[in-house]
């Protein structure tokens, strides 16, 4: 199983297909690599090599109790390029992934980078703020924790049921759920979600 060490000590699993220009996927939230499969395969074929890893708290990385932030995990991916090598790489990233491409290329350059594609990337900042004029108001992230907090299991089901609810064998499931990725992803926004509005009155400062 190829991984590396970073210099904190943690084990990151990583994929590393085919020969070629380099494409680097970054997975979302909480996800692992195995959600680029399709992509790999797809690119690896016509002809680029295809990278991707689990990031720390991930899949088959270690699940570290520290270092769980967009610097360590721009820091644990510039290791991998450095480990591998990777020079005029293509970086994509997909949510959670995006934000770490993005605090990769403020923290590291683009010595090593050719391009960057971000799909559906988390944003720098979530709430409302003078600064910040078209985010989500603080009282929208004191609404899903009052909801979550008073009824668990009716909350979830209020908040997917509009949107992705339909029948399995008469029961109504979200669609997401009808895969193991798709419920993975599911569970991972909502509680990604809670432990996100926690910090939301928190000042964000960072250096991109």
């Amino acid at each position: 199983m190829p991984t590396i060490t970073t210099k904190d000590g943690t084990t990151i699993f990583y994929k590393d297909w085919g020969t070629g220009q380099p494409i680097v996927f970054s997975h979302g939230w909480p996800l692992s690599a195995d959600d680029w499969d399709g992509q790999m395969l797809y690119f690896g074929n016509l002809g680029y090599r295809v990278i991707a890893h689990d990031r720390r708290g991930h899949g088959r990385s270690d699940q570290t109790w520290g270092g769980n932030d967009m610097n360590t995990y721009a820091d644990d991916l510039a290791e991998l390029f450095e480990k591998l090598d990777l020079k005029d790489a293509i970086m994509v990233g997909h949510s959670t992934g995006g934000g770490e491409v993005a605090r990769y290329l403020g923290k590291h350059g683009t010595k090593r980078v050719a391009k960057a594609a971000l799909v559906s990337s988390i944003t720098p900042l979530m709430l409302k703020t003078d600064k910040n004029p078209l985010g989500t108001p603080v009282a929208v992230f004191d609404g899903l924790r009052a909801a979550l907090a008073a009824n668990r299991p009716q909350f979830y089901k209020d908040i997917t049921m509009p949107f992705y609810g339909y029948t399995v064998r008469g029961r109504k499931f979200p669609r997401e759920f009808a895969n193991i990725g798709g419920c993975r992803a599911w569970w991972g926004v909502l509680r990604g979600t809670m432990t996100a509005s926690k910090f939301s009155r928190r000042p964000i400062r960072r250096k991109i």
